[in-house]
């Protein structure tokens, strides 16, 4: 019988999911040790061979640290979204998705985060977006340190939406979408005109008017698209860059 979409393909993808569903039902937090392999092996039953290529999956997965030597064993972590970004990004490339494609899919995505940060978020999260404007207007000329500080202001909203599945998709899209793996530099006007957007998103979030909030927001994202149509017209075609498992280029 062909295997459905939704059930393992192997014996070591059936082991996995159970070692994944045990993981889940005994609630282990990041840190927790997931006992050894030769206690796995008893409880599930498998040879050696297929235990470890299980454990491989869910290491692959950022589920599982497998740490050697005396000190070592094998612990839980929790998956990260650069893991996420890695595969989605193999995913567009191996699909010939242009960057562009990736640009849109953003300006989707956080007008609605910032509609859901305006109704959602805490005046604690706004005095952070406060903070975040605060030191952007104190960076001269270090590009680093701005686009930090911009995924800083963005990543907070995508936080204040209250909202985990928007906010996944952020920090996965977020990854991909950032120009400087295009080489897209930003001048110091286009730097004022990200401080003064910001200041505009945050007023709307603080009046509440989510309306306001996501059409800034939608105005504010879609300037990299036009920065790059002017500057970078070249780009537009580009295939999506691969992104390595730490969220850095690496094709």
């Amino acid at each position: 019988m062909d295997a459905s979409p939704t059930m393992p393909k192997s014996k070591a993808e059936h082991v996995a999911q159970r070692l994944l569903d045990k993981i889940i039902t005994a609630g282990l937090a990041p840190g927790s040790s997931f006992g050894t392999e030769a206690e796995l092996l008893a409880q599930f039953d498998v040879s050696r061979p297929t235990l470890r290529e299980s454990l491989r999956i869910l290491e692959s997965q950022g589920v599982l640290e497998l740490r050697p030597g005396p000190r070592g064993g094998i612990m839980v972590r929790k998956p990260s979204t650069d893991i996420l970004a890695h595969g989605l990004s193999v995913y567009l490339r191996l699909h010939d998705v242009p960057f562009i494609a990736v640009l849109k899919a953003r300006e989707v995505i956080e007008p609605a985060l910032a509609s859901e940060a305006a109704i959602n978020g805490t005046e604690e999260d706004f005095d952070e977006l406060e903070a975040s404007i605060r030191r952007m207007k104190a960076i001269d000329k270090d590009q680093t340190a701005f686009i930090e500080e911009n995924r800083i202001f963005h990543s907070i909203i995508a936080r204040a939406s209250g909202n985990k599945v928007l906010e996944t998709f952020w920090h996965t899209i977020s990854i991909l979408a950032t120009g400087e793996h295009h080489g897209v530099r930003y001048s110091f006007g286009n730097q004022q005109h990200v401080i003064e957007a910001h200041q505009g998103i945050l007023d709307a979030c603080r009046a509440r008017d989510n309306k306001v909030a996501a059409a800034k927001m939608e105005a504010h994202v879609t300037e990299l698209e036009h920065l790059v149509r002017k500057r970078y017209q070249n780009l537009l075609t580009q295939p999506t860059s691969v992104v390595g498992r730490q969220g850095r280029r690496i094709a």
